[in-house]
């Protein structure tokens, strides 16, 4: 099949070729091009809301008769850097096969093309709706997710919307996400020579003895029955000056996401306590913790208008039934359920979550295709 022809697949392409690295470029161009384009395609009332310097989310609204409720699409326009090992340049958009290449490509620049496209469909009907449908392309999510904190403090959603985001979802519809907690924990010895550490104090031991006993709590935690286990991954360690110095500091970063029952409190109690059994095994060692970001866990609600809603739209266009999951992330609809306590807050877009921040990043096309159908009935569903 010529997917260039597409126009779901050009718009795709068109915004993978525009690089919004965070960190890195950021968003100001594609802030640009969606806006751009909104005001070129749609009917819409289109603002650009600051959310940091040069960094603008993009926010779109077709009236409806009531201000009840609201349908809300949204989606970020930042995506990881780059980084090494593609086979293929990051940023050409590049279709083989059936699948188009490209940093952003599934995370999630298709989902934010299938979104565009399904409100402008909405737009083109020129029919009157029965809530507002709104837009919503969000800067800052692959960081704090400030973009969508923004999106509630300027009042774009709130306890009532229906709220649906476009990550890539592996062909589920998702309704739960995983809380997270994220950490950085400092040791502090004391240097001597690696000859004799009796006279000093290993501080990248302490923290391995800290590292060891996180895990081993975490294991012990109640497991979810859908969203599973609480997770910890330790992604960036530093330490140390030469092989043949005792260490004195030393640096971890610690991502920690949770499941029910586990709270964020829960998990910096857990922390502090292996940290305090940890330094019990190097004496004479220190550790600074300082929590970078809370998130808390949400929940499935089968009672969702939203679910029953989205469900009925994937049957329509598909012919059947998608399974129902939980992300294992965290995204821009989990900040908007955790501040308003909105429980028609979900994900559904084309792509996978194993392909996202990884080289060589794609989306199957057809996916992109089916998520402007299934995206465009939801509104019709709702709205009409």
């Amino acid at each position: 099949m010529n997917y260039e022809t597409l126009e779901e697949i050009r718009l795709t392409q068109q915004m993978v070729q525009i690089e919004s690295s965070n960190p890195g470029t950021f968003e100001a161009a594609m802030s640009e091009f969606v806006y751009d384009w909104l005001r070129r395609n749609t009917s819409a009332e289109i603002f650009r809301e600051p959310v940091h310097p040069g960094r603008d989310n993009i926010a779109a609204i077709l009236r409806g008769k009531s201000r009840a409720h609201n349908l809300t699409y949204i989606c970020h326009m930042d995506t990881m850097p780059a980084g090494e090992s593609w086979e293929r340049p990051p940023f050409s958009g590049e279709i083989i096969d059936g699948k188009l290449y490209g940093r952003g490509a599934c995370d999630m620049k298709a989902g934010l093309a299938a979104a565009m496209l399904a409100f402008r469909n909405l737009s083109r009907l020129g029919k009157p709706l029965n809530y507002d449908f709104q837009l919503i392309a969000t800067v800052n999510e692959e960081d704090a997710m400030t973009g969508a904190e923004q999106a509630v403090q300027d009042g774009y959603v709130n306890g009532d919307s229906y709220v649906l985001d476009a990550e890539p979802t592996d062909s589920r519809i998702q309704v739960a996400h995983k809380g997270k907690t994220w950490f950085e924990l400092t040791t502090h010895g004391k240097t001597c020579h690696a000859s004799m550490p009796q006279h000093g104090c290993d501080a990248i031991a302490a923290m391995a003895e800290i590292i060891t006993r996180i895990n081993r709590k975490l294991a012990d935690l109640p497991v979810h029955p859908e969203m599973g286990a609480c997770t910890a991954a330790f992604g960036t360690i530093r330490g140390g000056w030469n092989p043949y110095i005792v260490p004195d500091v030393c640096t971890a970063t610690l991502d920690m996401r949770l499941t029910p029952p586990t709270t964020n409190a829960r998990s910096v109690e857990l922390v502090r306590e292996a940290i305090a059994e940890g330094l019990a095994k190097v004496p004479g060692a220190a550790c600074d913790c300082t929590i970078t970001a809370q998130r808390p866990a949400i929940e499935k609600d089968n009672d969702s208008f939203l679910l029953a809603a989205l469900r009925k739209a994937v049957t329509n266009v598909t012919g059947g039934e998608l399974p129902v999951d939980f992300f294992p992330g965290y995204t821009d609809t989990a900040v908007i359920a955790a501040l308003t306590g909105c429980r028609n807050c979900m994900s559904f877009g084309p792509g996978s979550l194993e392909q996202a921040h990884r080289p060589n990043e794609f989306v199957p096309c057809g996916e992109i295709t089916r998520s402007v159908e299934v995206m465009t009935r939801l509104a019709e569903d709702i709205l009409l």
